[in-house]
């Protein structure tokens, strides 16, 4: 960050975009269930970050500020009406590359994943997925740490209950 200029020049947009855009992408996808959708609500995540450059004051770290960024922007695309009439049945290899191979035992964590509600669906994605501290969800959701410690633990157990019903856990 320190070797490019400062927020308002191009070449530091740029280098945000190269930094964040593979793990938005990712974040997103999951969240809509629909890679073509993704794409978009990652592209609307840059636009609304570049339009509103002058009002990040650093408070939150970059990655933070992006990812509640595109949370809200695919909570937008949710609530929409035509979303209720697409196809959102998203593939394990409609995903964009992970940083390391996936071990094909978390294919089956994954899609039971994407079947939690999505307040708990949001937390483990962020928390597991994307590495990020209960202060760094509670920021970007807009919630208490103590209300991401509640949803996390009840996702665990919402889990934990759906992988011991497919034999998966043990």
């Amino acid at each position: 960050m320190d070797d490019v200029k400062g927020p308002d020049t191009p070449e530091y947009f740029e280098r945000m975009v190269s930094d964040y855009q593979t793990q938005l992408r990712r974040l997103c996808c999951v969240l809509l269930k629909d890679a073509h959708l993704a794409e978009d609500a990652v592209q609307e995540t840059f636009l609304k970050a570049y339009r509103s450059m002058g009002e990040f004051r650093n408070d939150s770290s970059e990655r933070t500020w992006l990812t509640r960024i595109a949370v809200n922007t695919c909570r937008d695309l949710v609530r929409s009406r035509w979303f209720r009439h697409i196809d959102r049945s998203v593939k394990i290899e409609d995903l964009p590359e992970p940083e390391a191979p996936a071990d094909p035992e978390d294919t089956g964590l994954y899609e039971t994943i994407l079947q939690l509600p999505v307040k708990q669906r949001e937390v483990v994605l962020l928390y597991f997925y994307q590495n990020m501290t209960m202060q760094e969800i509670s920021d970007i959701l807009r919630i208490s740490a103590s209300n991401v410690s509640r949803r996390l633990e009840s996702a665990r157990k919402t889990l934990r209950k759906k992988l011991e019903e497919d034999g998966m856990h043990e």
